[in-house]
């Protein structure tokens, strides 16, 4: 399986892992579940890191992971403020893709963001949506993801949210996001060891009793692993 969307970085997000011994349980919790490639996403809005030093990150994650014998590829990426310039976002796309992780106010779903979404296609990018699920606006209104789609936005899922990590809320929305074709990613958006694991078989399970066992591998194997390719989804 494939995780585009994991805070797997050391040291460069408030609320992810402080410590390479941290990323290192986490890489260990990934690969025995099944996920044996991983883009590393940290945040990037209200600080603009660099995209050099989340490069740097990554090559020394994997020299950490060849070190300690772990089976797991790692590539950078980025969680990108939607209000970001989006002159800056080609610097942050997942594994020097076109697609970029273009993350919405947890608040609210802004009344411009059909326009932030087709902006960043007339850019030559395809912007991923993460965990619409979980955003108020979405919750309310699951039918507006509908027009971000249209404007030629993918969406990401948590897996955990779909067994009921976020709340019945959530669970809910993501059913029906499923349910009505709108899941484009199941993705962990991991933080941690024991917060937000980057866990992902538990998510496919429950979106398999929904859109069937196939379809719901899609989610994690064959779509993520066009991203990381860089070419278009299939179907």
């Amino acid at each position: 399986m494939i995780d585009i969307h994991c805070h797997i970085l050391p040291g460069i997000d408030d609320d992810g892992p402080p410590r390479l011994e941290d990323v290192l349980e986490m890489a260990r919790i990934a690969a025995e579940d099944g996920i044996d490639q991983i883009v590393a996403t940290p945040h990037v809005k209200e600080t603009i890191h660099p995209p050099e030093r989340i490069r740097d990150l990554v090559v020394s994650f994997k020299d950490a992971l060849r070190a300690n014998a772990i089976q797991l590829e790692v590539f950078a990426g980025a969680e990108v403020g939607s209000m970001l310039n989006a002159s800056l976002l080609p610097d942050y796309t997942l594994n020097g893709s076109n697609y970029v992780l273009l993350e919405f106010p947890h608040s609210h779903l802004p009344q411009n963001a059909v326009e932030i979404v087709f902006n960043a296609v007339l850019a030559g990018l395809v912007p991923i949506v993460p965990h619409p699920e979980r955003n108020p606006s979405v919750v309310r209104r699951p039918d507006l993801l509908r027009d971000l789609v249209g404007a030629g936005a993918l969406t990401q899922v948590t897996a955990g949210s779909l067994v009921g990590d976020f709340g019945p809320e959530a669970k809910a929305c993501g059913q029906y996001l499923l349910e009505n074709g709108l899941v484009h990613f199941l993705a962990t958006d991991a933080h941690s060891t024991v917060r937000r694991r980057p866990v992902l078989s538990s998510g496919v399970k429950a979106a398999a009793k929904i859109i069937g066992e196939a379809a719901a591998r899609r989610l994690v194997t064959d779509n993520p692993a066009a991203v990381v390719a860089g070419v278009p989804l299939h179907g």
